[in-house]
């Protein structure tokens, strides 16, 4: 079969949509403060974002991006060694730099290629990299651009992480990726002994706190949370989660960052940032400061619809976060309970296998408030019945 041929005999997303069924890249008219809008005019909780804080719609976060495209223009145009870099940007990195409590931040254009730079910039052939099965694509991806040797271990098991650590050939580099908070399950990695462990084996931790930061220890993240930011070397950050914009960061020391600067391949031969992110991320990180309440409220109301939707018998996962999964044992299921929240008025998002096991993945926002919660849980309360008829397998998430 032929590259395009398999294209055109794939027909699964066809299918779906034929049937009304088919969960993705649905159109949103607008969104705003917790609820969207569909082009026919539906009005939808939105159950489905990482928006945890609710500063994506936040009108000092559009002004403070919409000021910096006038200014600075639509884009950079090219790479930040040459050409893309605006003070802006420094300004950036200073400010993420002294807030989570690292010597050095690097600004990149997407935290996919955040971690592309951390991994692959400083891992190569002759390297071993060690991932936790549930850690995110663009980490995966990262340690096979690399080109080191790649190994995985079970999700946030310590004991398998320090047998294959153990094995390795001695005077060889040692990378661990884990995520701060995984994204699927809500979880957060066991940092402190993921500390112990690289720290016997000289290995070099990389936490990805796209899920976390932001959100955790008033908005410091997975590290802080656990009171060991200075002892993570490297921390990765998104800002298309709980900053409400587009973008990422690494932080560590200044001679990592200094050597990023000039070796990791996604952020020298791709654009910078565009302003309009850069000052969008600058106005949210400001706002996280000067109101932390956003922080104790999203995990309140997350923890508030975790138990309700225990209450109505919902199998739930083992999440601490704004993530709250809910297991649907098998594809058809997942697809239909989509649906039928959806005719319901709310959104969540359906996954499917290879992205994880099939589940609806439920989150909430800080700026969600209690009459959206109430629609939301009506809306479960409503379909009930039907995702509920035979019993649900536990699975571990």
């Amino acid at each position: 079969m032929s590259v395009i041929e398999k294209c055109t005999s794939y027909t699964r997303s066809r299918d779906l949509k034929k049937r009304g069924w088919y969960p993705f890249y649905l159109n949103f008219s607008e969104r705003d403060r917790g609820v969207a809008r569909l082009p026919d005019g539906r009005r939808v909780i939105m159950c489905g974002s990482n928006d945890y804080l609710g500063l994506s719609a936040e009108p000092r976060v559009s002004d403070a991006a919409a000021e910096a495209s006038h200014r600075y223009g639509g884009g950079c145009t090219g790479s930040r060694l040459l050409n893309g870099n605006l003070a802006l940007h420094d300004h950036l990195e200073k400010e993420l730099a002294q807030f989570f409590g690292k010597p050095a931040a690097l600004l990149l254009a997407t935290g996919y290629q955040t971690n592309l730079a951390a991994v692959a910039g400083l891992c190569g052939p002759g390297d071993y990299v060690l991932i936790d099965k549930q850690a995110h694509a663009s980490l995966i991806d990262a340690a096979r651009l690399s080109r080191a040797r790649v190994q995985w271990f079970a999700h946030n098991d310590t004991e398998e992480l320090t047998r294959k650590l153990e094995r390795l050939p001695e005077n060889v580099g040692r990378m661990v990726l884990v995520d701060g908070v995984y994204s699927m399950e809500g979880d957060l990695c066991p940092l402190p002994e993921l500390i112990q462990v690289c720290r016997q084996h000289e290995a070099t931790l990389l936490v990805d706190d796209a899920h976390g930061a932001g959100v955790l220890a008033k908005g410091r993240g997975t590290c802080a949370h656990y009171g060991l930011m200075d002892e993570v070397p490297l921390v990765t950050l998104t800002f298309s989660k709980a900053f409400g914009s587009a973008g990422g960061a690494i932080l560590g020391d200044e001679d990592v960052i200094e050597y990023l600067r000039h070796h990791a391949r996604s952020l020298l031969f791709s654009a910078s940032l565009s302003p309009a992110n850069t000052a969008a991320t600058l106005e949210s990180l400001s706002i996280l400061q000067d109101e932390p309440w956003r922080c104790e409220a999203v995990i309140s109301k997350a923890t508030f619809m975790r138990r309700e939707l225990a209450s109505l018998g919902y199998p739930m996962g083992t999440s601490q976060t704004p993530i709250v999964p809910i297991d649907t044992v098998n594809e058809q299921r997942t697809l239909l309970a989509w649906n039928l929240l959806m005719q319901q008025g709310v959104y969540v998002n359906a996954v499917l296998p290879p992205a994880a096991s099939p589940r609806l993945r439920t989150s909430y926002i800080a700026v969600h408030t209690e009459e959206h919660l109430a629609q939301a849980l009506e809306g479960f309360v409503a379909v009930r019945g039907q995702l509920l008829a035979e019993p649900a397998r536990a699975h571990s998430t």
